[in-house]
């Protein structure tokens, strides 16, 4: 690949995250202003970027929902083809779609997902998708309330959404590094009490102590991998000083052993991190 074509891919990868961001920002906007976003906490990656000015892009939106979550999704998609799919054609100049997702990580009961498709014609952007999850967190405290530009966001709280990286760690089929670079630049939000709150959590939705140590050991077992994939994370969705300062400090397995530190803490120290 010449440098040209580089720089031209760079250059479309850049404005798929900045059209992406304008479409998120958007539809939390009409969650957040309409009867259908009434009890949806906003969590995940963009709830981080939007409240608390994260660097790191995310490319989907997350909501915890403690009730029926097929329901949900059926209302959320009905209310996106009404409302934000004209936006985004007066606002952007997109065409844009919303439908209910299909396919095998569609169909887990604890997750219900709405793509929200945009593409402006003849653009070298192409399509892009933006799912909408919707599912369920533990949660030890009351949802709280946040505000940008006048828009109430309700989200699950500072120390649930910390906490929440150590469960999906555990709760996930595979660990994803994405979890593991929000907790890393979020550690602080975590309360003196979270290996209490993280234990009995895990319990409320049944990871088995069996479970999680196979997770642990395969988590140290491919620390190299997890390593590569969070300078890959960094490289590609984290803001350019952000980035170049984590990688100045020891990039990926600073992050990696740091949050393995932060883990093995709020576990009751009962792992070490073998290297």
């Amino acid at each position: 690949m010449n440098n040209n074509t580089s720089v031209k891919d760079h250059g479309v990868k850049e404005e798929v995250f900045r059209v992406s961001e304008l479409v998120q920002k958007l539809a939390v906007q009409v969650l957040a202003t309409h009867p259908a976003g009434e009890g949806m906490c906003l969590i995940g990656g963009f709830r981080y970027r939007l409240l608390d000015a994260g660097c790191r892009r995310s490319l989907d939106i997350d909501y915890h929902w403690p009730g029926d979550l097929a329901a949900k999704q059926a209302e959320i998609v009905a209310l996106f083809r009404r409302k934000l799919v004209p936006l985004v054609r007066t606002r952007l100049g997109l065409n844009g779609d919303v439908r209910a997702a299909t396919g095998p990580e569609s169909e887990s009961p604890a997750v219900r997902i709405v793509e929200v498709a945009v593409w402006r014609p003849g653009a070298e952007l192409g399509r892009i998708t933006i799912p909408v999850d919707i599912t369920r967190i533990p949660c030890a405290d009351r949802a709280i309330v946040r505000t940008v530009d006048g828009v109430v966001y309700l989200s699950a709280s500072d120390a649930d959404m910390a906490e929440s990286k150590i469960i999906a760690l555990f709760a996930r089929r595979h660990p994803e590094e994405r979890d593991m670079l929000d907790l890393f630049l979020f550690q602080d939000k975590l309360p003196g009490d979270s290996a209490g709150r993280v234990d009995h959590k895990l319990r409320q939705i049944g990871v088995s102590k069996a479970a999680m140590e196979e997770t642990w050991r395969r988590m140290v077992a491919s620390r190299e991998y997890h390593i590569r994939m969070i300078e890959a994370i960094v490289r590609e969705q984290v803001d350019p000083v952000p980035a170049a300062n984590l990688r100045a400090a020891g990039g990926g397995a600073m992050i990696f052993d740091r949050v393995m530190e932060i883990v093995s803490s709020c576990l009751g120290g009962r792992r070490e991190h073998d290297r």
